[in-house]
C-alpha cells in the first residue's frame, strides 16, 4: 500500500491513534499535515519522523476556532485525504456534569469534525477526489459506559453526520468513512496500569488489546483510491468486544 503524492491531513495527531496514523501513513511516503494544540508533542513528533526521511508537517491550531483553522487549511496546497480523529474523553457523571462540561466535549469531538470537513471538502471538490475518514468509537454508537454519556453522543453524533455529508459530496469523487475503535492500547490506557489493562483484555474474544496500528490499517483501508465505492460506512475495529452477550460468554 502506498500513498505517494497523496497529502493527508490528520487532527489530533500528537498522541494516541491520531500519532498512529501519522507513522503510518509517513510510512506509506504520503505528504502528512497533523493538527494538535500539544506544541510539544507535535513538534517533537514532526522532528522525530522528519529525521528518519518522513515528510510530516506539524501545524498548531485550536481546530474548534473556525477562523483559525481555515488559514490553516487554506496554506495546505491540496487534501487528498482527511482523518479527523481529533477527541477528548473526560470522564464525568451526569448530575456532576455542567454544561460546559457537556459542551466542550461536543465542540472538540463534533464540531471540529464538522469544521475541519468543510474547509477540506472545499480543496477535493476542485480535484473531483477525496477520502475522508472520522474516528468513532463504539462508545456512544453501540455500547455504553458510566459517565461517558457527553463522550458517547458526541461519537454517536459523527455517525449521523457522516451519513448525510457522504451524500452531499459523493457526486464530487469523495467519500466519508468512519472506524469505530474498542479498547485501544495508548499511553493513556497504559497509565492506568496492568491491573486494569488485564481487566480489559478480559473482555476482548481475540484475547489482546488492539493497538494504534489495527486502527490506522482500517483508515487507510478507506483511505485507498480502490475504495472509491465505499462511502458512509462504518468499520468496528474492536476485537470482538462488543459481540459476547456477558463475559461468561468467553469463559
Amino acid at each position: 500500500m502506498s500513498f505517494k503524492n497523496q497529502i493527508v491531513v490528520i487532527t489530533g495527531g500528537a498522541k494516541g491513534i491520531g500519532r498512529g496514523l501519522v507513522e503510518s501513513f509517513a510510512k506509506e511516503n504520503a505528504d502528512v499535515y497533523f493538527l494538535d494544540m500539544n506544541f510539544e508533542s507535535g513538534n517533537k513528533l514532526e522532528n522525530e519522523l522528519n529525521d528518519k526521511g518522513y515528510r510530516v508537517h506539524f501545524r498548531l491550531v485550536d481546530i474548534t476556532k473556525e477562523i483559525e483553522l481555515a488559514e490553516v487549511i487554506d496554506k495546505i496546497p491540496k487534501i487528498d485525504i482527511l482523518c479527523s480523529n481529533c477527541g477528548i474523553f473526560p470522564q464525568k457523571k451526569i448530575m456532576d456534569m455542567n454544561v460546559d462540561d457537556w459542551e466542550k466535549v461536543q465542540k472538540v469531538n463534533v464540531t471540529s469534525t464538522f469544521l475541519v470537513t468543510k474547509y477540506s471538502i472545499k480543496k477535493m471538490i476542485g480535484a473531483k477526489y477525496g477520502r475522508i475518514i472520522l474516528t468513532s468509537s463504539i462508545t456512544g454508537p453501540v455500547t455504553g459506559f458510566p459517565g461517558w454519556s457527553h463522550y458517547g453522543a458526541s461519537k454517536a453524533a459523527l455517525l449521523g453526520f457522516m451519513r448525510s455529508a457522504c451524500l452531499e459530496v459523493a457526486k464530487f469523487g469523495i467519500t466519508i468513512n468512519a472506524v469505530m475503535p474498542g479498547n485501544i492500547l495508548t499511553e493513556g490506557l497504559v497509565q492506568q496500569g496492568n491491573d486494569y489493562i488485564n481487566s480489559m483484555k478480559k473482555s476482548v474474544p481475540v484475547g489482546f488489546l488492539g493497538d494504534v496500528s489495527d486502527i490506522a490499517n482500517g483508515v487507510m483501508f478507506f483511505a485507498k483510491k480502490e475504495s472509491r465505492y465505499i462511502t458512509g460506512q462504518t468499520l468496528i475495529i474492536d476485537g470482538g468486544q462488543i459481540l459476547p452477550e456477558s463475559l461468561e460468554a468467553l469463559a
